[in-house]
């Protein structure tokens, strides 16, 4: 028997419901060719939730700036201010390709910058006349936002980090090694501070946590067993030919070899995840105590906001918010 799309749906909207109830404090809703469409699908799962905030992801230059303010400011006011925005500039021009995006990868940056300044504008209500490099727009407004969604953007290109200083509220990385993190985030710090901004800072991890190391670990070398190494390699190889800097920093922290010391970049970092799989690829494995450890030296660096998955999604969620959460100091949920 098939299930309905509406099982598919009702499943969904019970694990919000249960992500809420074990005290996160928000979701990523991803975009992509592979994902669901983020906007429909977040306003959709903000019906069944009263705290949870929607962290959506978007690309600058798919919708006007115009219209993707009005959206996003409609989404606001349906949740009860419970939005954050993901923008994803883009950094595999193949992809962008396939929205028929074909403008090249320095040029997204300097148009995310366009389109964000556009937009932060229209939120604070003002009458947006604007003649840039890649918009025209004349007479925009749209009724001024009570609470401004908070902007998370990343990249490790020096266009990223430049428009990450000028225009984010937090700078996101994937999890390269606490102190490789936090050697990038000072960069964007100094630049910040140039402009007269502070920024918050997160990093995006996968998670194995479980009440012994052994377990852990045994779990992470199930995930890879049987990969194929001639289909790691030309991951691999895809990866570091990849337009995106920060694609080509996570392929270049393993050699492409399957054994637990070839991924495991320093101890209790992960890197498996990312052998075939693009974008965020490397995870804390380990028992509680030490994910609990290893998230501290990232906090120890300057990073405050952890974007966590795990395989399966909602059973990793139950174990980290039940295991690895009451050994830390956490900030309460914004009630």
């Amino acid at each position: 028997m098939r299930p309905h799309a509406g099982s598919r749906a009702s499943a969904t909207c019970r694990r919000s419901r249960a992500v809420e109830h074990l005290g996160y404090h928000a979701v990523l809703i991803p975009t992509g060719g592979r994902s669901e469409e983020s906007w429909v699908a977040a306003t959709a799962l903000s019906q069944h939730t009263r705290d949870l905030d929607y962290l959506v992801a978007f690309r600058p230059g798919l919708m006007s700036p115009t219209l993707q303010a009005q959206v996003a400011a409609t989404f606001q006011h349906l949740s009860g201010d419970r939005l954050r925005v993901n923008v994803v500039v883009g950094g595999d021009d193949a992809e962008q390709r396939k929205y028929g995006d074909r403008i090249g990868h320095d040029e997204r940056y300097r148009r995310a910058a366009e389109y964000l300044g556009i937009i932060r504008r229209l939120w604070r209500g003002e009458q947006v006349d604007h003649a840039g490099e890649f918009y025209t727009i004349e007479g925009a407004r749209i009724p001024e936002l009570g609470v401004e969604p908070e902007i998370y953007l990343g990249g490790s290109s020096e266009g990223a980090i430049e428009v990450a200083a000028e225009h984010a509220d937090v700078y996101l990385t994937w999890g390269e090694p606490p102190a490789q993190a936090g050697e990038k985030i000072a960069r964007v710090r100094e630049r910040a501070a140039q402009l007269g901004r502070a920024l918050r800072y997160g990093v995006r991890l996968h998670v194995i946590a479980r009440p012994t190391s052994e377990e852990a670990w045994r779990l992470a070398d199930e995930l890879v067993a049987g990969l194929d190494p001639e289909v790691v390699e030309r991951a691999r190889a895809s990866f570091l030919a990849s337009g995106s800097v920060g694609q080509r920093r996570q392929a270049e922290l393993v050699t492409g070899g399957l054994r637990r010391e070839d991924l495991e970049i320093v101890p209790g970092l992960w890197a498996g995840i990312g052998l075939v799989r693009g974008g965020a690829g490397t995870a804390l494995v380990g028992s509680f105590e030490e994910v609990a450890a290893l998230i501290r030296e990232y906090r120890a660096v300057g990073f405050t906001e952890f974007v966590l998955s795990g395989y399966p999604h909602l059973e990793e969620a139950y174990w980290f918010a039940e295991g690895v959460a009451p050994l830390l100091d956490l900030a309460p949920r914004r009630a």
